[in-house]
C-alpha cells in the first residue's frame, strides 16, 4: 500500500504537540511512532560522520524497502550541558532521527526542528550568554584590582551560598557582580 499525503495528515493529527513560543513542535518518539505505524516494515538507520574532540555529526535515513523517504544531520558537543556530558552521541543520535522523519512531513508542519532541539539550542543559548558574563566579570575583576577573594566573599554573602570562583556563579549572580563591578569601575 502506498502512503499518500492524507496519510501523513492522518498521523500528523494524532501526534501530541508541544508549544513553545506560540508555535507545535513534535517530540522525536512522536514522530518515530508515527513513521512506525505508516511504514511498518520502514527502517531508520543511523552512521556516526565524523565523531572527535567531543563533537560528534550524525546522520539518519528513514527508508522502506530501500528506498530513502528521508535523512536528517545532526551535530552535538560534549561539553555542551550536564546531559550531554554522558549522553552526547545519544543526543544527536535522537535529533538525527527526529529530522529524518520530519523530512518525510512526520510531524514537521511547522518545522523541522523537534522539541527536543530547540529545548537544546535554547539550553546552548543561555550556556553561551553565562560564558560572556563570566568573561566580563573577569575582566571587570582585573580593570578594577579588585581583590578577587574579598569580592568572591561578598558574592558569597549576597547570594546566600558559597562562591568560590567566578566559574560556578550563576546567571543572576553573574548580573549583581557585573552590577557591581560596573559602579566600582564607575568610582574610579
Amino acid at each position: 500500500m502506498a502512503v499518500t499525503y492524507e496519510d501523513i495528515r492522518r498521523v500528523n493529527s494524532e501526534i501530541e504537540m508541544t508549544p513553545i513560543k506560540g508555535k507545535n513542535y513534535a517530540e522525536v518518539p512522536q514522530r518515530i511512532a508515527a513513521f512506525r505505524k505508516l511504514f511498518p516494515m520502514g527502517t531508520i538507520t543511523t552512521d556516526i560522520i565524523s565523531l572527535e574532540n567531543g563533537v560528534v555529526v550524525m546522520k539518519a535515513v528513514a527508508s522502506v524497502d530501500g528506498v530513502v523517504l528521508g535523512e536528517g544531520l545532526a551535530y552535538e558537543k560534549e561539553s555542551n550541558g550536564f546531559i550531554n556530558k554522558d549522553s552526547y552521541i545519544e543526543n544527536c543520535q535522537t535529533s538525527a532521527v527526529g529530522r529524518a522523519i520530519g523530512m518525510i512531513g512526520i510531524g514537521s508542519e511547522v518545522s523541522i526542528a523537534s522539541v527536543e532541539e530547540l529545548l537544546n539550542a535554547k539550553k546552548h543559548q543561555a550556556d553561551r550568554e553565562e560564558d560572556e558574563k563570566r568573561a566580563k566579570v573577569k575582566t571587570l575583576l582585573e580593570e578594577t584590582d579588585s581583590d578577587v577573594p574579598k569580592f568572591l566573599e561578598w558574592c558569597s554573602e549576597k547570594c546566600m551560598r558559597e562562591i568560590t570562583s567566578v566559574d560556578i556563579m550563576k546567571d543572576k549572580e553573574l548580573d549583581l557582580a557585573i552590577k557591581q563591578l560596573e559602579r566600582k569601575k564607575g568610582k574610579k
